[in-house]
């Protein structure tokens, strides 16, 4: 009986990590969605009010727009940038992936308080376009969705570009040669044989992209300027101002539901395509 209960081998040394995540992961979520359903009695009141109030779904939707076009935009950028990578020779390439890198040891605030001086409206974007004459006047970047898009996209395209590198640089391109052995020409050798086997990277930096801009707070607090609200800011307002701590937990179990569902569609579309 005592042979059948014996744990596998090397399962001890797991429990630190399963407490940790249990601790510091499992416990908030589990607290947060009992807070949304048993306070103070069980209820879906507060799942109530968020569908009745339509300024809640508005800024939910709101930041799920926002999350998919600086995932597209993140994919328009990353993809063309991972295969110019791949290009260089292999000490070139140490030196772009280093630079990438780069960014990750200097602080989101000051990354996006930096936005701030290219995106003014005496800024360095709207002075160079004034001394061009592409302009008459200042362009509204600060305090409009398309500054935050911008901070965002500058903030996590990097998740983009690494996963893209990692994938391409291992690319057996003896498929390419032997496309073209065939007789295709190199648009179709890259849209029947590079893009497809590619794909799956794309899918895993756009679903990282959008699911770490649906919990951005720091860049659309600032760039946003209070007029961009998205889910991060709307829950800051409902515990720290409000409070309102049940509705807000009821929104970031919804959130939470919603982001799960996405990640699953992305990763189900990623696998069709290996």
């Amino acid at each position: 009986m005592f042979n059948r209960l014996r744990l596998p081998k090397g399962f001890g040394f797991t429990i630190p990590l399963f407490l940790l995540i249990t601790i510091f992961f499992n416990f908030p979520l589990i607290y947060m969605l009992g807070l949304s359903l048993f306070s103070p009695n069980p209820t879906l009141e507060h799942y109530a009010q968020i569908f009745e109030n339509p300024v809640y779904l508005e800024i939910v939707a709101d930041t799920f727009r926002i999350a998919f076009i600086t995932a597209g935009i993140a994919t328009l950028m990353g993809y063309p940038l991972a295969y110019w990578i791949t290009k260089l020779s292999l000490s070139k390439q140490i030196i772009a992936v280093t630079i990438i890198i780069l960014p990750f040891f200097v602080s989101i605030l000051v990354r996006t308080y930096a936005w701030i001086v290219m995106l003014g409206n005496a800024g360095v974007i709207n002075g160079t376009l004034l001394k061009l004459g592409l302009i008459g006047s200042p362009i509204q970047f600060l305090y409009d969705e398309i500054g935050v898009v911008i901070g965002t996209i500058n903030i996590l395209l990097p998740f983009m570009v690494l996963p893209l590198y990692a994938t391409m640089v291992q690319f057996d391109r003896r498929l390419l040669l032997a496309a073209s052995s065939l007789g295709a020409k190199p648009f179709t050798v890259f849209r029947r044989v590079y893009l497809p086997l590619t794909l799956p990277a794309i899918v895993s930096g756009a679903s990282l992209v959008f699911i770490l801009t649906l919990g951005f707070f720091v860049t659309p607090a600032i760039l946003g300027g209070g007029k961009v609200q998205m889910t991060a800011t709307l829950l800051d307002f409902l515990i720290n101002h409000y409070p309102d701590w049940e509705v807000a937990a009821g929104i970031a179990t919804v959130l939470l539901i919603v982001t799960l569902l996405f990640y699953f569609l992305f990763q189900r579309g990623g696998t069709k395509t290996t």
